[in-house]
């Protein structure tokens, strides 16, 4: 029982006793007391009750304890706090989620501990936190529960996983801000120490605030969120896409012509690869097409050149079984940014429709009517379609141009087809809808590309402004 009924005695000395300085105070109508080897000492413990007494705390009846050191000293370790936050996000959030939550706190918690001694590696600690302490899985019960807690770890996870759980801080301690700043500092940098690109680590200090958000609202282990208290600013970073590395519409073609030559394999995902460049779709989008997404013309000489429509309403992203329910290695969704169950129409050329035509005759439908399939039927694989992007990669690049990031990476597509819309003319509100960007990640993403197309809106107006003047001189 907390009570504002204390009284604070003076120190007193019983000689003969190993702690012969003695502390006194009541709390409600419970006497408590504290001996000590030193006179200081006892007179430190009672400037501290009696400060707390001074700033109008409360007493716990039965410890004697101020509130404060009460809280503190029942606060969960920062550790414990997050695991369990993890298990309560756990069963509502996607896969893509429950991997972002853990990566984040897997980053954060290292961070926050009472001392470095005996600290296992960082790579190890960090796969102990993102793959067992961070990951739930089903216990005999059917509960959700840490992966660690049904399956056996490893030795070197598991004495990790100890050791973080002894030298975690207590949540409480966040009541100073400032032990925060390494946390934050760590959410900014990458793996290898370089920055981390802006929306990276945007993400994951969301991650950060929304678990302080759940710690002081819901839980009311701290008084106030303390992120918003810490004057400290992200490393400056770029997300714009390096266009350097954007292939052009010809070498773009040239790599789909290679994808086509490089075998069996190639020849099925040729049109994989059109929806990437032709539609700038995702891969998560591109492997949940089905027959009934697509919406093409007549196959007559008439209408060899009219535009077909792809409408999108599902996704299939990569992300590991140990993130889905079912053991997956993806998981169904909706649209990247949109609600379950909206949809976005792509317009698609002329060349499309026919790589879309064509491979539909060629290799029919999977039993749900989705057109690509693994080579071993299934969702295709991000290590297939890498792989196959590679190959045409060398067949295409000279060794120099290898050796650099010139479209490093299959995805290098979908930015060559938004860049050519835009460079085309098209309204980045029309692009920002096709692409499924927001404006604002458009702008994010492709400045540079929409600035230089700013000089021709500018002609544009300066001519309808001429035109108008001309006709106030007449």
């Amino acid at each position: 029982m907390l009570t504002y009924d204390v009284d604070i005695w003076s120190i007193r000395k019983r000689a003969g006793r190993p702690k012969p300085w003695e502390l006194r105070w009541r709390v409600g109508e419970r006497p408590h007391s504290r001996s000590f080897k030193l006179k200081p000492q006892a007179d430190g413990r009672r400037s501290e009750l009696m400060t707390a007494l001074r700033d109008h705390q409360q007493f716990d009846e039965e410890t004697g304890l101020p509130a404060g050191e009460l809280s503190a000293r029942s606060s969960p370790s920062w550790y414990e706090h997050v695991t369990a936050y993890v298990l309560l996000k756990w069963p509502q959030a996607a896969a893509k989620h429950r991997a972002s939550i853990a990566e984040s706190l897997a980053v954060v918690t290292p961070t926050l501990v009472t001392s470095k001694r005996g600290a296992p590696r960082a790579a190890v600690l960090r796969a102990a936190l993102y793959q067992w302490a961070f990951r739930a899985v089903r216990s005999p019960e059917g509960a959700w529960v840490s992966r660690h807690l049904v399956e056996e770890p490893p030795a070197d996870i598991g004495a990790a996983l100890q050791w973080i759980a002894t030298h975690s801080i207590k949540v409480k301690s966040l009541e100073d801000p400032a032990l925060l700043r390494p946390a934050l500092e760590a959410l900014s940098l990458r793996l290898d120490g370089g920055k981390a690109a802006e929306n990276t680590a945007r993400r994951k200090r969301m991650v950060l605030s929304n678990v302080l958000r759940y710690t002081v609202e819901e839980k009311g282990l701290l008084s106030a969120n303390p992120l918003p208290r810490v004057d400290w600013t992200p490393a400056e970073s770029d997300d714009e896409i390096d266009f350097r590395y954007v292939p052009d519409p010809a070498l773009a073609r040239s790599l789909l012509g290679a994808v086509r030559d490089s075998g069996p394999r190639g020849q099925h995902l040729h049109a994989f690869f059109g929806c990437l460049y032709y539609a700038s779709m995702r891969p998560g989008e591109i492997v949940a097409l089905t027959e009934s997404d697509c919406r093409l013309p007549p196959n007559s000489p008439e209408s060899v050149k009219e535009w077909g429509e792809l409408l999108l309403g599902e996704s299939r992203p990569e992300v590991g079984g140990g993130w889905t329910d079912d053991g997956t290695s993806y998981e169904k969704r909706g649209l990247k940014r949109r609600k379950r169950g909206a949809t976005r129409t792509v317009p698609i050329p002329p060349v499309l429709v026919h790589l879309l035509r064509e491979h539909i005759a060629r290799y029919g439908t999977a039993d749900d009517g989705r057109l690509f399939r693994a080579a071993r039927g299934g969702r295709v694989p991000s290590t297939e379609y890498c792989g196959i992007w590679e190959k045409a990669r060398k067949a295409v690049l000279s060794p120099r141009e290898l050796k650099s990031e010139l479209a490093a990476v299959a995805y290098s597509l979908r930015h060559a087809g938004v860049s050519l819309w835009i460079k085309s003319g098209v309204d980045p509100a029309e692009v920002a809808a096709r692409a499924g960007h927001s404006i604002a990640v458009l702008y994010r993403f492709y400045a540079k590309i929409l600035k230089g197309g700013q000089q021709h809106s500018n002609d544009l107006i300066s001519r309808a402004l001429d035109e108008g003047h001309e006709g106030d001189e007449s």
